[in-house]
């Protein structure tokens, strides 16, 4: 059953197509991969779902914990996250002189409630909100790893583990669905096993619905239970790895702006 709905988005930058009719859904549980060539639109969509863009046509529905749905492409990202959907970036977002356990505290934010005045005094309903918010937090600092570095600041800790860092704050959210944009880039090869891991682990021990872009094809095939594919924002291939290893229209794309790569190469020489 499908947790988010996609259909027939279409967004555009001027007279640039980021996505052309875009019709997708991702299934309640599963590990989706987005791949394709560069400026196929894999990160428009991710925006459009968490409401940093909006897409001029088409629709996105999130079935949510109340089995409500949602159309979110109506909604303000702070509306969409605190309807569980939480995300990663290309470019690490974290606040880099704060610690690991105050960043992961502040992917709490949407379930904090309480006015000034016992936010203030720390008293009664508030304490007792904060205790529970430490605790979550302390669970996926064990969850991830990180308890040896719970008390460092993030800008001191090497990439890969900001990466770690970056995910665990999306999880401290208690997401329903997770958004994972380029979570192994830069990262070496033993670090890229260790996020493959994690996410892994996301998926079946926290039972969080993953979607996640990379370019990294080998860490895709060996993780995800479907594979959409997009080139110049349209879908042009969906299915299990092996089938979209193999489909010559997913080879097509990606040979094909290889050999453009390789044109333009040539013709600066």
């Amino acid at each position: 059953m499908p947790i988010l709905e996609i259909r027939d988005l279409s967004l555009r930058f001027g007279g640039v197509t980021a996505l052309a009719g875009l019709s997708m859904e991702v299934r309640d549980g599963e590990l989706l991969a987005l791949i394709g060539p560069n400026g196929a639109g894999k990160t428009s969509v991710l925006n459009c779902v968490s409401g940093l863009y909006r897409a001029q046509e088409g629709t996105i529905g999130l079935r949510g914990r109340d089995g409500a749905g949602h159309a979110l492409h109506r909604l303000a990202p702070h509306r969409i996250a605190a309807l569980g959907v939480a995300r990663t970036f290309q470019n690490i977002e974290l606040f880099k002189h704060m610690t690991v356990l105050e960043n992961l505290m502040l992917g709490r934010h949407v379930h904090m409630r309480g006015g000034v005045l016992s936010g203030g005094l720390y008293v009664g309903r508030q304490r007792r909100a904060e205790i529970e918010h430490r605790r979550a937090v302390e669970e996926i600092i064990d969850f991830m790893n990180l308890e040896p570095l719970r008390s460092a600041e993030v800008g001191n800790l090497a990439y890969g583990n900001q990466r770690l860092v970056e995910m665990a704050r999306a999880l401290a959210l208690d997401p329903a669905i997770l958004l994972l944009d380029e979570p192994t880039a830069g990262m070496n090869a033993e670090e890229k096993e260790s996020m493959a891991r994690f996410i892994l682990d996301v998926k079946e021990e926290r039972g969080v619905t993953v979607v996640v872009i990379d370019h990294d094809i080998d860490v895709i095939m060996d993780i995800s239970d479907r594979v959409v594919v997009l080139d110049f924002g349209r879908k042009i291939a969906e299915g299990t790895p092996d089938e979209v290893r193999n489909d010559p229209a997913v080879i097509d794309a990606y040979l094909g702006h290889a050999r453009e790569g390789e044109a333009a190469v040539g013709a600066g020489t």
